[in-house]
Formats: C-alpha cells, sequence, structure tokens
C-alpha cells in the first residue's frame, strides 16, 4: 500500500506545516499541531470496503419523496437497561461510543454484552487486555456464548482482514484509544490516530449494516478523549458514570439519532457482574424503622422513567462563623436559593445554620420537581420533626415559596402508589385535568411552602 501524505494542522487557527512544530507561528498557540490525512490512497480489497471490489458508484441526488423509507429492525441485547437506552436495541450499521472513567465497568458491560447476544457472531476486539484475562472475566460473568470470538489486535488494517473472514453480526471495539492504523504515523491515542481508525469503523458500519460499539476513554475533566470530531462521527454517545466505590452504575444518553436522550439505565456492581435493576426506586429509598427527621421522598424523572428517591438534609449549629452548605447529588446554587426561600418566606431562622444535604443513592439529580422534598427534609431536620414514611412530594419551589407545576404528575404518582405511599403533595395548578379517582393514593394539592409545613409539623 502507497504511503498516505499527511500534514500537521494547528488546532487553534487552522494553519498547516509539513513539520510538527512546538509553537504555531500563526497565532502562537503551544502544543496545538496535530497530525491530519491530506491524501489517502484506495485501500487494498477487502481492507475498510468490506466485501466491495473497491470500485464506487458514485450516488445520484433523489427526491425526497422518491426515497423509500425502511424501518430497520434493531438487534435486542437481552439486557432490557442497555435496550432502554439505545431505543429499543442495536440498530444495524450504527456506530456506538461507551465513555466513562477508569474501573467504572465499560468492559465488563461490553463483554456480558456480548456472551449475552445468543444467536449472533459477535467479534469483541481487545487492545488491552490479552484472550486470558478476558477468558477469566467471563468465567467470573458465568455467561456462555460458542459464537462470541475474542480478537487481540490492534492493527486496524489486520482487524479488518479478520472481519472479512469472519463476517460477524456484532462488533466491540475496547478500546479506539488503542487502535492504530497504518495510514497514519502518529502513535496510538493520538488526535489523527483516534479519528482515522474511528471513520474507518464508521465506514465499515455503514457499508456492512454491522453495528459497531466502540469504548472510549475519558480525560480528568470528564470528557472524552480525543478530538469533539470523535462525538460528531458516532450515531449513539453513552456515558457509563457512578461512584466507583458505591454499588451502583447509570448508563446515560447524551447522543442518539435513532432513539431518545433522556433514557437511564441503571445497574448493580456484584462480584459476577452487572446486575439490571429493574425497579430502582425500592434501592434508592432506605428501609427505616425509626422516624428520622430531616427525610424526605421525592417524586421525579430520570428521562422517560419515574423514580422515587430519598432526600436527606441535616441543619446543625454553625460554630465556625460562615455557615457551611454543602450538597451531594444536588446543585448548590439551587441550595442556596431554597434556603434564602425558607428563610424569606417560610421564617426559619438559617443564616447561623450549617445545612448538609444529600441525594442517597450517589445520583446527581436536575428535575426541579424535587424541590419540595429538600424544602420539606431541611424544615424537617431544623424543627427536628420527622415526616411521615407515608408521604411523599413532587413539585418545583419558587422563590415566592409558591408551589409550581410540573410535567408528567400522573407517572410520577403512579409510581409513589406502587411504592406504597398514602399521601403526595403536588402543585395545586396541577389538579387540572387531573382525577384524583383513578389512584389509591390521598392527592394533597398546595399553593404556598406555609400549607405543605401546617400539615406536615401541625
Amino acid at each position: 500500500m502507497a504511503k498516505a501524505k499527511t500534514a500537521y494542522f494547528c488546532q487553534q487557527c487552522g494553519y498547516n506545516s509539513p513539520k510538527w512544530l512546538g509553537k504555531c507561528p500563526s497565532c502562537q498557540s503551544w502544543n496545538s499541531m496535530v497530525e491530519e490525512l491530506i491524501q489517502k490512497d484506495e485501500p487494498e480489497k477487502g481492507y475498510w470496503r468490506f466485501g466491495n471490489s473497491g470500485q464506487k458508484t458514485a450516488n445520484k441526488p433523489k427526491t425526497i419523496k422518491s426515497i423509500t423509507a425502511a424501518e430497520k429492525y434493531r438487534i435486542s441485547t437481552e439486557d432490557a437497561e442497555f435496550d432502554r437506552v439505545l431505543g429499543g436495541g442495536l440498530v444495524p450499521g450504527s456506530l456506538i461510543l461507551i465513555g466513562g472513567e477508569p474501573g467504572i465497568g465499560k468492559s465488563t458491560l461490553m463483554l456480558q454484552l456480548a456472551l449475552s447476544l445468543q444467536g449472533y457472531n459477535v467479534l469483541y476486539i481487545s487492545g488491552e487486555e490479552s484472550e486470558q484475562q478476558l477468558k477469566m472475566r467471563a468465567q467470573r460473568l458465568k455467561f456462555e456464548n460458542e459464537r462470541c470470538y475474542i480478537l487481540t489486535e490492534t492493527s486496524t488494517e489486520l482487524i479488518f482482514k479478520q472481519i472479512e473472514q469472519l463476517e460477524p453480526d456484532v462488533v466491540i471495539v475496547d478500546s479506539i484509544q488503542t487502535m492504530v492504523s497504518p495510514l497514519i504515523e502518529s502513535g496510538a491515542g493520538s488526535v489523527s490516530q483516534i479519528k482515522e481508525c474511528a471513520a474507518e469503523f464508521m465506514t465499515f458500519a455503514k457499508e456492512s449494516d454491522v453495528p459497531v460499539l466502540m469504548i472510549g476513554h475519558i480525560t480528568k475533566e470528564g470528557s472524552l478523549a480525543g478530538p469533539k470530531v470523535l462525538e460528531h462521527m458516532v450515531d449513539t454517545v453513552l456515558q457509563f458514570e457512578g461512584d466507583r466505590y458505591m454499588a451502583y452504575r447509570l448508563l446515560r444518553t447524551t447522543k442518539n439519532r435513532f432513539g431518545s436522550t433522556s433514557e437511564l439505565g441503571i445497574y448493580e456492581m456484584l462480584a459476577d457482574g452487572l446486575r439490571q435493576v429493574s425497579n430502582p426506586s425500592e434501592i434508592l429509598i432506605s428501609d427505616r424503622s425509626d422516624q428520622i427527621s430531616g427525610i424526605g421522598i421525592a417524586a421525579m424523572l430520570e428521562g422517560n422513567r419515574p423514580l422515587n428517591i430519598e432526600i436527606q438534609a441535616l441543619v446543625s449549629t454553625a460554630n465556625y462563623g460562615t455557615p457551611q452548605r454543602t450538597s451531594n447529588g444536588f446543585d448548590n446554587r439551587r441550595l442556596q436559593m431554597l434556603l434564602a426561600v425558607l428563610e424569606k418566606r417560610g421564617g426559619f431562622r438559617l443564616g447561623t445554620q450549617d445545612v448538609f444535604l444529600n441525594v442517597a443513592g450517589g445520583l446527581k439529580v436536575e428535575d426541579p420537581a424535587i424541590d419540595l422534598a429538600v424544602c420539606a427534609a431541611i424544615a424537617s431536620s431544623y424543627e427536628d420533626l420527622a415526616i411521615p414514611q407515608s408521604v411523599c412530594f413532587a413539585a418545583e419551589v419558587g422563590l415566592g415559596g409558591e408551589i409550581r407545576a410540573i410535567s408528567r404528575i400522573e407517572s410520577r404518582i403512579s409510581e409513589a402508589e406502587k411504592l406504597g405511599f398514602q399521601k403526595i403533595f403536588i402543585s395545586k395548578n396541577n389538579m387540572k385535568g387531573l382525577d384524583p379517582s383513578k389512584f389509591g393514593i390521598a392527592i394533597l394539592p398546595a399553593e404556598k411552602l406555609e400549607e405543605v409545613f401546617a400539615h406536615l409539623f401541625s
């Protein structure tokens, strides 16, 4: 194969140079020069062009009316959480990128997925682990699949030759940062290598209709390592997150061309792999035999999935001058706002109090519908009066102390009823068009914070 021509381009201003420079002569930026292909010869038969003779016919423009829309079938992964996040399963020809912190369980999730795909030829390409290491992990996962093939290789040229012989139905790459294309002279993990290798897998996926899943590393800032164009190239970007010292892992969608970007999958990390959590509300609410102050239950939405989560608050006297305001899993600026509302509208003297807030289970919540539960938990801890365990909350709190309406109230009420709650506080404005007789839970509409506190602490 003839050697491809490359050049070095500045990522800041676009200045190009035939050789690498530490400092861009145009914009004076340091370490901004990256290698990129400017010309490459047509690859050999079977390399990139899966089953193609190398002669590509030019496409002709068509009117949108003449194009026939065919609904592509999806490949079910036998993992309900993964299918939900993707929008129903793997779409043939799609390119999926899975990112996450080191040690969070990305490789475990992908190997478990490969072993659970019964009836399909699955090729698991590993550039980080040996065959023996993968075998040990597979034994720990206790999955059996005779059609799961392991390939420990980093050269894309050799990988595509094996793909042409095997003709897999699904390809998994672990990870894209370890892959090396012979067309680029730079080392594995460089910007140009990542972009070129991802482009080769994208070409293969689109021409062969085989879904490709790629694991991607993340930087210390939490973003996916490599060029931003990598996220634009792929069809779906999944983020696997969670505290490595806690049992639960969250799979979120940040981009999805074939489904919703608001879905969430929850897993529990066990000794024998990842377990799907079908009813996350049960694990996010602790079992309490005694009444404890400072705990409120919020009915929230994560994507399209209703969840009931536990909000824990602790209010104590500040002994070191400036009161502390600390939150875990909740926006600290929003906590400051709610504390100001409680002091101004609710009459609570919190200016000399330390306030600590925690969302149980390690979740990070952005749904404003948990505002009322946060206010109730803080008031409960301040007064040292426990909120009844049969009560939950679903409402946003405004700056005037008013209880504001939220979306999809019926699904929140149904989830609370399913978990055995007897009362739920909602906004009075949410009662429009709502039929309380459909539910077996008492619906308590409120207009102001004072009404909620009078009912709870009277």
